[in-house]
């Protein structure tokens, strides 16, 4: 199979996106969190659009979705329904206070970012020889589980008591309005590339490549969970693990007093 020079300039795009993300991944430094604090809920929005547009995972999930929607009435159903579940989660967990193993929830979010593409290449019917599930809703209980994902990082920033349902919204906000810039920027490049002939190779291509960095992701957080929950099995202690996710404090947890110290979780 031969990849046209589009596809291929497309597909160095993508894996360049998913190397520098994970370059950048969700570390902060004190001044950054100091930064934000001063900055108000507009750091919030900031950072949920950056965060979005820096979200290769996420936005591998994105792509996937639309990459068969061709009316504007099916995009808008099926990102709403994306929105509208992974809104709810990052709202409700971070107001409550519910958090999630980081690694364990990135790691299914991988997963989805396969499914999809599985999904899209009919592989049920083809290799299972079954019916596929409800699209729609299981792009809904995909968004619940992407919105777990973006309340855990919301959560290692340093959010305000008194504002923290605004903190959250912006936030929120941000995300939605990275999402749709992405959106835009997928669509362009899909609406005029459909007609082309090398559109089917390239849709092959690209939904394989999304099922190969789906496991990937999978495999690469269930690696850095195990370096948590075992770190005496890799001969060194769990502090000194070089990962991204080690770089955020787990914000610590009063089991006498879980109420009045859920909000000074969140702050630390």
């Amino acid at each position: 199979m031969i990849l046209s020079r589009r596809t291929f300039g497309f597909l160095f795009f993508l894996a360049s996106l998913l190397v520098t993300s994970i370059a950048f991944g969700h570390g902060m430094s004190e001044e950054e969190k100091q930064s934000i604090i001063e900055g108000g809920n507009l750091s919030y929005l900031w950072l949920g659009a950056t965060h979005m547009l820096t979200g290769y995972d996420h936005l591998a999930f994105v792509f996937g979705i639309i990459f068969f929607l061709t009316t504007f009435k099916e995009i808008v159903k099926y990102i709403t329904a994306f929105t509208l579940g992974h809104s709810v989660t990052l709202i409700f967990a971070t107001f409550n206070g519910i958090q999630m193993n980081y690694f364990v929830i990135d790691a299914i979010i991988g997963l989805s970012v396969a499914y999809i593409a599985f999904a899209n290449m009919d592989g049920f019917r083809k290799h299972l020889k079954i019916p596929p599930p409800n699209l729609l809703i299981m792009i809904v209980v995909l968004g619940l589980i992407h919105g777990l994902g973006l309340s855990t990082r919301l959560q290692q920033l340093p959010l305000s008591e008194d504002a923290l349902l605004m903190n959250i919204i912006s936030f929120n906000v941000g995300i939605e309005f990275g999402q749709i810039t992405a959106l835009t920027v997928m669509l362009l490049v899909l609406t005029g590339w459909r007609k082309a002939k090398s559109f089917e190779n390239f849709s092959r291509v690209s939904n394989y490549a999304l099922i190969f960095c789906g496991v990937y992701l999978f495999l690469m957080q269930m690696h850095g969970y195990a370096h948590v929950s075992a770190p005496d099995e890799f001969g060194f202690a769990a502090d000194n693990h070089a990962h991204e996710h080690m770089q955020m404090p787990m914000p610590e947890i009063d089991l006498n007093s879980p109420q009045s110290s859920h909000h000074d979780s969140l702050i630390n």
